[in-house]
This record gives C-alpha cells, sequence and structure tokens, in this order.
C-alpha cells in the first residue's frame, strides 16, 4: 500500500511514453504475496525486498528480474489538532510512544521492526493493551483520523495527504525504519519482456520525481546475478 500513489502515477507515466496500458491492483503486503504464492498471474509484483525475495526463493518470481525501485522511511502521525509530541531523539520518542494512549503500526516490514524497537525498550508488556496492529490493507493514518490511534507509525508516503492527521515527522536518525520496494516479473507472465520494460522505467530517473513528491527517495541501483541474489 505504501507505493500505491506514486505506481498509479507512474503507470499513467509510463503509458502517455510509450502508449503500453498498465494496471496496478494494490493490496495490503501480506495479502499480495500470499495471491502470488496461490498462484495468481502478474506480470509485476512490487513489494518490501525481503518479501520479493523470499517470492523469488520459492520460484514464483523469475530470478535475476529483480529492480529496486524506492526507499520509504516510518513517519509518525497523531490526530489533527492533537499536540505534537518531541521525536526528536531515541529518548523522547520513547517517552511520547509511554504517554500515548494508543499506538498504532501496520502488519509490514515497518510494524516489524518497530516491535523489535518497543521490545528492545522493555515496552512490550506495557504497551500490550494499548497497541493498534492495522489490518492488512488498512492505513494506519485512517485509524489516526477517526482518533482510534493517537500517535500512529507508518510509510510516510501512506500518511501523507491523509485528512484528519498530522504528520510530526520521521523518526530520529539513528532509530530511523527504512524499507527498500523492489519489483520482479512474475513467473506466470505472459509477456515478461514488457514487464521488464516496465521496470527499467519504475527504476529509471524519469521516475525520480514523483518518488521524492510522495515521501519516498529512489532506491540506489543493485546488481543482481541469475539466482536473484544481489
Amino acid at each position: 500500500m505504501a507505493t500505491r500513489a506514486v505506481l498509479a502515477e507512474l503507470a499513467q507515466e509510463y503509458q502517455r511514453a510509450t502508449g503500453g496500458q498498465v494496471a496496478f491492483l494494490s493490496v495490503g503486503g501480506v495479502d499480495a504475496a500470499q495471491r502470488v504464492r496461490d498462484g495468481e498471474r502478474f506480470d509485476v509484483v512490487v513489494l518490501a525486498r525481503d518479501s520479493i525475495d523470499k517470492l523469488v526463493a520459492a520460484g514464483h518470481l523469475i530470478a535475476g528480474s529483480v529492480v529496486d525501485l524506492a526507499r520509504s522511511g516510518v513517519a509518525v502521525a497523531v490526530p489533527a489538532g492533537a499536540p505534537r509530541p518531541d521525536i526528536g531523539s531515541e529518548a523522547a520518542l520513547r517517552a511520547a510512544v509511554l504517554a500515548a494512549r494508543t499506538i498504532g503500526y501496520s502488519t509490514g516490514p515497518s510494524g516489524v521492526a518497530l516491535a523489535k524497537l518497543f521490545e528492545g525498550w522493555g515496552l512490550t508488556e506495557t504497551l500490550a493493551g494499548r497497541t493498534v496492529v492495522a489490518l492488512p490493507g488498512v492505513p494506519v493514518g485512517e485509524l489516526v483520523a477517526r482518533a482510534e490511534v493517537a500517535l500512529g507509525f507508518q510509510q510516510l508516503s501512506e500518511l501523507m495527504n491523509v485528512d484528519g492527521i498530522e504528520v510530526v515527522g520521521g523518526l530520529p536518525p539513528a532509530l530511523d525504519i527504512v524499507t527498500t520496494f523492489s519489483g520482479a516479473v512474475g513467473v506466470l507472465s505472459q509477456r515478461p519482456d514488457q514487464a521488464a520494460a516496465l521496470l527499467r522505467f519504475l527504476a529509471s530517473p524519469a521516475a525520480d520525481q514523483a518518488k521524492r513528491l510522495r515521501g519516498m527517495a529512489p532506491a540506489p541501483a543493485r546488481v543482481v546475478n541469475e539466482e536473484g541474489r544481489a
């Protein structure tokens, strides 16, 4: 879901530039990976890099077709009009988490990383009754906007432009949680050459501005061998 807006925009740009028709179906990452494992046919799959690597290893995506597309950091949001907590240091962020009535994050890689961060702080049990894990495909920003979550954590690209919330900022540099999103060609694709051409466009400098405007950064190029290993 973090890539939904930028992929929709880039699909339109690709169609204008090439005349080729592209349609992205955006769902939660857990659901997307399961649909690929279940044998549903997709030409291109875009997910967090670790999920892509697992699908390559399982034989669902073409080894060697993986392209890193964008890097996305986690940001913090509160309901509109609520006090904006200090999150400028690890100590300040920890205090903000402890003070929050409820804390929300996703089931994706950022949520996993946050759970590990809270565990490292020794707060897992303390926060157990105050933690809201968004269902797959449900943006944390929606929960924040409805005041079901007082302090929400999710990819900046998913929190931007959500009505009813205020983005406080990113995590302190020492705690930054960054997800690399990658694309790969499905083994069941009937147009693998066209799919690979789309991925090259999505990773090209022509796509950089759209990524930055959506709160992401272009991913640095990574060389991948025939087995799909970087």
